[in-house]
């Protein structure tokens, strides 16, 4: 019978741990998504800086009415007054206006200062939700990554049980065929090799869902009847190491969370100046023309402008009692999430010492399973071992793989988490 062999992997278009991740940073839809939140923030600096810069109008129009008033409006804007004209009926009367204004706030109360330093607050934000979400999609790859090796494995294990019960069968063949086995003997091994190439289908199914995940995660179509390539030799999986300080400082939610609640003190601030009077200057310059009296006149206009809200229904006072609530929401979110990222760190912690335990005492029993199943094989051959016997050992020595393939895989994940955990970037 014929062996198993999984699809053959090329080098030429492999992926190792460190080009994954930087093409997820590239490709991937929820980088997308943080880069067009922080563009969004950003511009909404632009707009509250307006409030600094000269507001400048350029405004044209031509009307033509019979309306007394605001025919003799326009015959004054022309300088086309002349004695003959009724003031109750001057006619039907054209004009052109072309106004140009200029308008600066001198004085706002604080609130052109206060929106603008929230805005750059929540810029300040957005930088470092971006951040946090590049870590979790690093995170991710690296969890993608190694399934597809874990799966491999796996696959790679259950393939030397499948080519290891073949071998097993023929010598069982021969011994039956030569009088020195019972049938059972022979159907024991049978049925055992069918059940573990069930278990290898089973597991070349996870091998292409761990593919088709990776996949997604890097922004890029499967294609079909093409499996992933990953380097043989990736050097970027021994950069993988523990942190060597492990806290919450540096963790971009918390400083996220910071710059959030700096906006919602500005916003506090925004509400309260509009209790205080605005002051603007202004000055317009316009141009009016008329043909059907053939008259043409400009004229200017400067001033200031003040304005002060002295009763406004308490739309302000809510308005400041809703900021500082928002601002008390605020900082009982930064205690809350400093409590979750002191857990999230103690768990990955924990979680990657386990992983390392699991990983040697697996390396362990790897060694041992091997061992025992060379020792079997060879007594099975000379007729001194049962099917049954055999068929035990190869079934720990199967399992005892599979085991050290998860473990090996969970504790990189662990060491990427536990690196997400410290706030340290994942991939030196």
């Amino acid at each position: 019978a014929a062996t198993l062999n999984l699809p053959a992997q090329t080098d030429a278009a492999a992926w190792t741990l460190r080009s994954a991740v930087t093409a997820a940073r590239t490709h991937s839809p929820e980088a997308d998504i943080a880069a067009a939140r922080l563009e969004r923030a950003q511009a909404m600096v632009d707009q509250t800086g307006a409030g600094r810069l000269p507001q400048v109008m350029l405004r044209a129009g031509y009307t033509q009415t019979n309306n007394p008033m605001m025919a003799f409006g326009s015959i004054l804007n022309q300088v086309a007054f002349t004695p003959g004209i009724d003031f109750n009926n001057p006619g039907q009367v054209d004009n052109l206006n072309v106004t140009g204004t200029i308008a600066y706030n001198l004085y706002s109360g604080g609130r052109v200062s206060a929106h603008q330093a929230a805005a750059q607050s929540q810029v300040t934000a957005s930088e470092r939700d971006r951040d946090a979400t590049f870590a979790r999609l690093d995170a991710a790859v690296v969890r993608a990554y190694f399934n597809i090796r874990q799966t491999r494995e796996a696959v790679a294990a259950l393939e030397a049980a499948v080519n290891t019960y073949i071998e097993s069968l023929r010598v069982a063949r021969l011994r039956f065929d030569s009088g020195k086995s019972l049938k059972s003997e022979l159907l024991n091994l049978e049925v055992e090799l069918a059940q573990t190439q069930a278990q290898h289908l089973a597991a070349r199914q996870q091998a292409n869902l761990a593919e088709r995940q990776f996949l997604y995660l890097l922004g890029q179509p499967p294609v079909a009847g093409t499996p992933v390539g990953l380097a043989d030799t990736d050097p970027t999986i021994a950069t993988l190491a523990v942190p060597t300080s492990a806290s919450i400082e540096q963790r971009p939610e918390r400083h996220a969370l910071d710059a959030r609640r700096e906006a919602a003190a500005a916003a506090v601030t925004a509400a309260s100046a509009t209790r205080r009077p605005t002051l603007n200057a202004f000055a317009s310059y316009q141009l009016d023309k008329g043909w059907r009296l053939n008259g043409d006149g400009d004229s200017w206009m400067a001033g200031l402008q003040a304005e002060w809200a002295i009763f406004d229904g308490k739309s302000t006072a809510g308005k400041i009692r809703e900021t500082r609530a928002d601002l008390s929401a605020t900082e009982a979110a930064q205690r809350q999430l400093e409590l979750g990222l002191q857990l999230e760190l103690e768990q990955a912690r924990l979680a990657h010492t386990f992983a390392a335990e699991q990983l040697a005492v697996t390396t362990t029993l790897v060694a041992q399973a091997e061992e025992a199943a060379r020792m079997s094989r060879e007594r099975f051959e000379a007729g001194a071992l049962l099917s049954a016997e055999l068929i035990a050992v190869e079934t720990r020595l199967t399992s005892a793989r599979v085991r050290r393939a998860v473990a090996t895989a969970t504790e990189r994940i662990a060491v990427a988490d536990f690196r997400r955990a410290a706030g340290v970037p994942i991939l030196p």
